[in-house]
């Protein structure tokens, strides 16, 4: 998943936006120093913020930039843009694309710079002083964009810009410039009625702080709700590596000889597949489940309840009957019932197949309690995982810890991901030691065409952490556009447990395909090639922007790319042939579990904003309403809890409130982009070029649905997502 990318309109709310989707922790952060901030610190003329990065393409210099630092690069950022609207706004010459728009394009830069670098940090390395920062700036941003996207002199310019656009002579990217600056400042608010638009002001700043607090909360939570086990014999089933990394955890927080499980911001938790203790899976899964309705000081339900409210409200206030119908407006699936039609094929097949494979579980569990002499019990979530690997292991013959020695992070990055990228674009990487980082685990590397010539700086940031944010994702510190001469700076970001001194750092399966996944959104900011920042690298529908980052998951498997980096860790040798067989069978296993899983969560977002104000819960009906929600559509199998329940649901609290449906979308693109690319040849550099030349270097410079037919030729097919999953019974033919 990307975090937002700079656009000049939401460059002002990027803090509140990326702060959601990274949330907080209280770590102490390194080599960015704590202090106490506050908006009225003095502005010091050292501020590495103040200027540009004098580093190559302006890489943050991450050794000088200091917490207290921040506070007056926002204030003088925040000063600056709204200067530099104000002029735009008042010019008294006739507005034209190049005193308006482009002029826009470029305002911005000390705020944006410093957002990015702050917004960063949060994610990857937060403590409490950013938090606090964070908190104060949330409600401050919000007024300040909407004192820009709300000003009638400067929407006056750009309608009239619009509304002369024909005449004007615009190449087609300019032309779309026009429309989308057009389009966000209606989508803004700026023809509401000047009661309206002060309702939308308030409403934006306290869904700021709302969001803000909702994932300090999440992140909060998980961290104290970390599960504490006193006796090694109830982890049977670990390693004595990982047992280790528990311990060391546990000493860590002050509790010597006891073992420390910290859970994950998904449902699901790593573990539940190994621990042969019941009592310990349940009680692992309830904590799990139970965050963010607790009763304590991170519960969310309040926040959702308040938040879902104040979007329909917006909605309504915009003309839409919901705040999906706004929401989806500019997106390529454009209306609610396009997303539910696409939703309501999927569910079907998905839950029965669940369905289907909690039956061959349950027939383990009493056979295995039959040969125990001891009564059966009902499957229960927590059970999943753990037959789940079991019957893995009965019918393919094939575990994953098998797998594991197998997967060596830095040979899946480097020989693996960089291997792939190499083969099908003919680029290059070169380690940069030499450029500053913010945590010691960080490496950078320099990225070169296939010809030799500069492309751009990638921060590779592995290992989970406490002041880290759950997941994976791609972002950028620096945007590329051919207007303000920028080449790329984007960072990859993964959560792999980090092992013990001396040890291996060793990939799930699911890690490695996460890999492949989240550099091909890192392609997508590289390989950009635009004019306007508007348009740079991710910045495209959100229900499309998953699509090419899932097509590069074809390289984890591809046998030439495969047998690179699939080699023990220990001998070197290759990944024995029979266990790849194994895993490749496997290819569809538990498939029902995993689309059931997502579909719960993103049939859930839909139904949070499908509807009117009046029609949500309080805060005391929020786990009432997702329960009859999930019984409404179909996906209320006992079983297979929601990827994401509602109270640490951070998706629909940042930038995918009503598109988390965009990953399966985005799918049924893949599905067929990577169909074509397999009958065109493979993994070729022609079918390489053809995607970055027609696709990955437009960034939002064209149509999205567009880019795809420029590159496959015919319009997306969801059957072979179907087959792909293994939902259907036949299959796809082309």
């Amino acid at each position: 998943m990307p975090l937002p990318s700079r656009r000049l309109l939401a460059n002002a709310l990027a803090l509140a936006i990326t702060a959601s989707l990274a949330g907080c922790a209280t770590a102490p952060a390194s080599q960015v120093t704590p202090a106490t901030p506050s908006a009225s610190m003095p502005a010091t003329a050292d501020n590495p913020l103040f200027a540009p990065s004098p580093l190559q393409w302006e890489y943050p210099q991450f050794d000088k930039i200091k917490i207290e630092h921040f506070a007056p690069a926002f204030d003088r950022g925040m000063q600056e843009e709204r200067a530099e609207f104000e002029a735009i706004a008042n010019n008294p010459a006739p507005a034209t694309f190049e005193n308006t728009i482009v002029a826009m394009e470029r305002t911005g830069q000390t705020l944006g710079r410093t957002l990015t670098v702050f917004s960063g940090i949060n994610a990857t390395n937060t403590n409490d002083a950013i938090q606090k920062l964070q908190a104060e700036y949330a409600p401050k941003f919000s007024a300040h964009r909407d004192a820009i996207s709300l000003n009638p002199a400067l929407f006056a310019r750009i309608k009239a810009v619009y509304e002369g656009r024909a005449q004007a002579g615009l190449d087609a990217e300019s032309l779309l410039l026009v429309e989308k600056y057009y389009e966000d400042f209606v989508r803004s608010g700026a023809n509401l009625t000047p009661e309206q638009k002060e309702r939308v002001k308030a409403i934006n700043s306290e869904m700021a702080t709302l969001t803000t607090r909702f994932n300090q909360n999440v992140l909060a939570e998980v961290n104290d709700s970390a599960i504490v086990v006193d006796s090694r014999d109830e982890l049977a089933g670990l390693s004595g590596e990982q047992i280790q990394v528990l311990a060391d955890a546990a000493r860590a927080k002050g509790q010597e000889g006891k073992y420390r499980i910290a859970l994950l911001n998904t449902t699901g938790q790593p573990l539940l597949g190994q621990l042969e203790n019941r009592a310990l899976r349940e009680r692992i899964m309830k904590a799990s489940l139970a965050r963010g309705s607790r009763g304590n000081q991170w519960d969310n339900r309040e926040i959702v309840s308040r938040v879902v409210k104040l979007r329909a409200e917006r909605a309504a206030i915009m003309g839409y009957p919901n705040y999906a119908a706004f929401a989806l407006a500019n997106q390529t699936a454009k209306t609610p019932e396009a997303v539910n039609a696409m939703l309501s094929q999927l569910a079907p097949p998905a839950v029965a197949n669940a369905r289907a494979e909690g039956a061959r579980l349950q027939a383990m569990i009493d056979a295995e309690q039959k040969t125990k002499g001891e009564p059966t019990f009902k499957l229960q979530p927590w059970d999943w995982d753990f037959y789940t690997e079991k019957v893995r292991k009965a019918e393919y013959d094939f575990d994953e810890g098998e797998l594991k020695p197998y997967l060596e992070l830095n040979n899946v990055i480097e020989k693996g991901v960089f291997n792939f990228v190499g083969q099908f674009y003919g680029v290059t990487f070169k380690p940069r030691p030499d450029l500053p980082v913010y945590h010691p685990d960080v490496k950078v590397y320099e990225a070169f065409n296939a010809d030799g010539s500069e492309l751009a700086l990638i921060v590779v940031d592995p290992f989970a952490r406490p002041s880290k944010r759950g997941g994976a994702w791609m972002s950028s510190y620096v945007d590329q556009s051919r207007l303000l001469g920028r080449k790329p700076v984007v960072a990859f970001h993964l959560n792999v447990t980090k092992p013990s001194e001396g040890k291996p750092a060793l990939m799930t399966w699911d890690d490695v395909n996460t890999a492949f996944h989240e550099f091909g959104h890192v392609l997508h900011g590289m390989f950009s090639d635009v004019e306007y920042p508007y348009f740079s690298g991710t910045s495209v529908p959100r229900d499309f922007v998953e699509f090419p980052s899932q097509v590069h998951e074809m390289g984890a498997t591809w046998p030439s790319v495969l047998s690179s980096y699939a080699v023990h860790w220990q001998t070197g040798k290759p990944i024995p042939k029979a266990l790849l067989d194994k895993v490749l069978a496997a290819d569809k296993f538990n498939q029902g579990f995993a689309t059931t899983e997502y579909l719960g969560a993103a049939l859930l977002d839909q139904a949070y904003h499908q509807v009117r104000a009046e029609q949500l819960p309080d805060a005391s009906g929020i786990l009432g309403y997702e329960a009859a929600a999930l019984e409404r559509v179909g996906v209320n199998y006992p079983a297979v809890p929601p990827r994401y329940r509602t109270t640490y649901f951070g998706h629909i609290m940042g930038g995918y409130a009503a598109g988390y449906y965009a990953y399966i979308w985005s799918e049924v693109l893949d599905a067929t982009t990577v169909a074509w690319i397999k009958e065109h040849g493979g993994l070729t550099r022609a079918n390489g070029d053809r995607f970055r030349q027609t696709l990955l270097s437009q960034g939002g410079s064209k149509d999205a649905l567009q880019l795809f037919r420029d590159f496959s030729g015919e319009e997306p097919q969801i059957r072979y997502l179907l087959e792909r999953r293994g939902l259907t019974a036949k299959p796809a033919k082309r």
